[in-house]
């Protein structure tokens, strides 16, 4: 049946496409802005989100526990995505343009974008693995809002590579 599923999104171009994230979205702008990028893909992509639950700390001095505990539920997550290309997103890593996202997105493989929670990532853990650092921004954004800038850009790569 995933053989299938494949050469059937091989065979339309479409988009195999899945998001995780640590944590919901909950502000209603946030999620009415990330529900209507997701209606805007529905042509071109299969898109997927995965949201795993967030860990609560208290105060700043639990933070970096709380990124590592997360990154490290993150990676065991990740591994049932062995055949995928895997991003994960950082301020800290390479920004794209909108014109390299189409690049991004024609090729065959299926696409795992990675979102931390709001203690964010130990990007040590993830860089002993080969998975792909990317950037929405130099600043750093609310893992919310970055998750409606990861959809627009994923909206805008695929209208790019359709001609439109």
């Amino acid at each position: 049946m995933a053989v299938i599923a494949f050469f059937y999104l091989m065979v339309n171009n479409i988009f195999d496409i899945t998001i995780i994230a640590i944590g919901s979205v909950r502000e209603k702008f946030y999620l009415e802005a990330c529900q209507e990028y997701l209606k805007r893909l529905s042509p071109y992509a299969r898109i997927r989100v995965e949201e795993l639950v967030a860990e609560s700390f208290r105060n700043k001095s639990e933070i970096k526990k709380i990124r590592e505990r997360e990154s490290l539920k993150l990676l065991k997550h990740l591994a049932v995505y062995n055949e995928a290309d895997i991003y994960i997103l950082d301020e800290s890593a390479k920004q794209l343009v909108s014109t390299d996202w189409p690049k991004l997105l024609d090729t065959p493989r299926k696409k795992v974008f990675v979102i931390g929670g709001t203690a964010g990532l130990d990007t040590q853990l993830f860089s002993k693995n080969n998975f792909q650092f990317l950037s929405l921004s130099a600043m750093t954004l609310p893992h919310e809002l970055a998750r409606v800038v990861l959809l627009e850009q994923l909206y805008r790569g695929a209208c790019l590579s359709r001609g439109k």
